[in-house]
Parts: C-alpha cells; sequence; structure tokens
C-alpha cells in the first residue's frame, strides 16, 4: 500500500507509527505501523514528519505519526541575547537544534555540552521528542515542541 499525502492533524487514526529524529527525515521508504500495518512512504521530496502529523493511506486510512523521546540537551542562556550566541554557536557546528523562545534542545554530544557551559550556558540532561528547525528551503516552516499543549501559532 503507498502513502504520499501528509495531513498537518489527525482524528480518529487507524494507527500510529513511533519514529526518532532521523527515522523521521524520510521521501521514500517502507514502513510498518506500531500494530503492523506496511506501506510504502512516497513523497515527492525528503522532509521531517512532525509529531501529530497523519500519513494519508492509499485507502484512506491514516497513521499518525508520533515522535519517540530521545537523549537531548535543554540548553539555556541568562537572556534572549545570550541564547541568541548560543544559537550561533551551534549553527557555526551545524548541529541540528530545535529553537523555542527561551530555550534550545539539541542531541547530547559531552564535547559540545561543554562548550556551551563554557559559554555559560545551564545545560540540562533530557529525554524528549526532537524537532529541529528546518532548513532555509524547507516549505514546511512548522514547529514542534517536545511537550504535549494546545495552542495556535500565528
Amino acid at each position: 500500500m503507498q502513502a504520499n499525502t501528509i495531513h498537518s492533524h489527525t482524528h480518529n487514526p487507524a494507527d500510529t507509527i513511533t519514529l526518532d529524529e532521523t527515522a523521521r527525515h524520510r521521501r521514500r521508504v517502507k514502513m510498518v505501523s506500531d500494530h503492523g500495518i506496511e506501506f510504502l512512504l512516497d513523497l515527492p521530496q525528503a522532509r521531517l514528519l512532525r509529531h501529530g502529523e497523519g500519513i494519508e493511506l492509499a485507502d484512506g486510512r491514516i497513521i499518525e505519526v508520533i515522535a519517540k523521546p530521545e537523549p537531548l540537551y535543554e540548553i539555556h542562556g541568562h537572556n534572549g541575547h545570550h541564547l541568541l550566541k548560543l544559537a550561533w554557536q551551534l549553527g557555526n557546528r551545524h548541529l541540528a537544534a530545535q529553537i523555542e523562545e527561551d530555550r534550545i534542545f539539541i542531541r547530547r554530544d559531552h564535547v559540545i555540552k561543554n562548550m556551551l557551559e563554557g559559554l555559560g550556558a545551564k545545560v540540562k540532561e533530557v529525554t524528549a521528542s526532537f524537532n529541529p528547525q528546518g532548513g532555509a528551503y524547507e516549505k514546511d516552516h512548522q514547529h514542534a515542541h517536545p511537550h504535549e499543549h494546545d495552542h495556535s501559532h500565528d
């Protein structure tokens, strides 16, 4: 069975598929849902499947994407300006980063942790879903958070 449509939200999904961030960045790949529904994901271009999105199968069923929690660092700066400087350091090293208003999430790497702490950052180990910022040419600029809540984005 083929799947080539992604919906931003799901209602009454037929099943779920739980994947870490690396496994959620796909274009064309054979997948198996959490309860055994096999399908071929066939998208026009590679993209990050976001937590809560729905993969529509050819028969109309929807498989909900669940972001598997991963070991991450939660990074805080002294203020917004400091956090921007920390973000620049991460970007300068081409690290995938989930950037939020008052914190940044990255994959755990003790060398990067030491660098950030040396720059005055507060770094905490967490386990959460990872939804890094998309690239400049990514069409879908929405973002997700590692915690569950409802809110709107303007």
